[in-house]
């Protein structure tokens, strides 16, 4: 007898059982990528603390053993979220800071923090949520002190050309990288005005200040 007997709902209603759904297998760095793609939102989302890993886990429909296989619980798979975000956000912000005229160099940098906010927002989220721009110890804050020893060389090289004292250079670089982050902390919630917009207001503050500096500046009130 040709063929297999049809079962009782196909004679009735003509349908044939649905083929079996082909899992398509991850491989180790797919499944990585995957989880830290996961881990980053939650934290994200909800912190360190609040997000555990049998969240991460249930979002990338597995079980925790993976995500411990992976990263070894939750504190290695933050560790290296934070590390990709760290690296990401620096190498934007150092990476403007070569050449160039002064001004042009502080339009890239404000641009390219505001930037790395826009199309990172998760990330930048990550990095203050934990370690605020005003702390003076944290991820965050190691890459700003990176980028302000940075801007720092270009501001010597600049007050020694002028006549002012280079050793104020530290504490305006520290100034200027401060105000940027603050402004972009802001704007990761605010995203009002547009970007370049925002970046411009901040050249505008520093560049037109800085371009009439007094050599012994004092407070003027009292």
């Amino acid at each position: 007898m040709a063929g297999r007997r049809r079962s009782k709902r196909e004679q009735v209603t003509g349908a044939r059982p649905a083929a079996p759904v082909t899992r398509v297998r991850m491989t180790g760095t797919e499944r990585r990528q995957q989880l830290l793609n996961v881990a980053r939102a939650l934290f994200a989302e909800k912190g360190f603390d609040g997000t555990s890993i049998e969240e991460i886990a249930h979002r990338a429909n597995v079980s925790k053993p993976v995500v411990y296989e992976h990263f070894g619980g939750k504190e290695g798979i933050y560790a290296v979220v934070v590390d990709r975000e760290t690296q990401l956000l620096l190498d934007r912000m150092v990476s403007t800071l070569h050449g160039g005229h002064p001004r042009a160099m502080l339009e890239q940098a404000a641009t390219a923090l505001l930037s790395y906010v826009e199309d990172s927002h998760d990330g930048f989220r990550i990095l203050v949520r934990d370690s605020p721009v005003a702390s003076s110890t944290g991820t965050f804050s190691t890459v700003l002190n990176d980028i302000a020893s940075q801007v720092e060389h270009i501001l010597a090289q600049q007050f020694g050309s002028l006549g002012y004292d280079e050793k104020l250079a530290a504490l305006y670089a520290q100034a200027l990288v401060g105000m940027v982050a603050l402004t972009g902390q802001w704007w990761l919630d605010a995203r009002k005005p547009k970007r370049d917009e925002v970046a411009a207001h901040l050249v505008n503050l520093a560049w037109n200040g800085l371009s009439h500096l007094e050599h012994k500046p004092k407070l003027r009130l009292g």
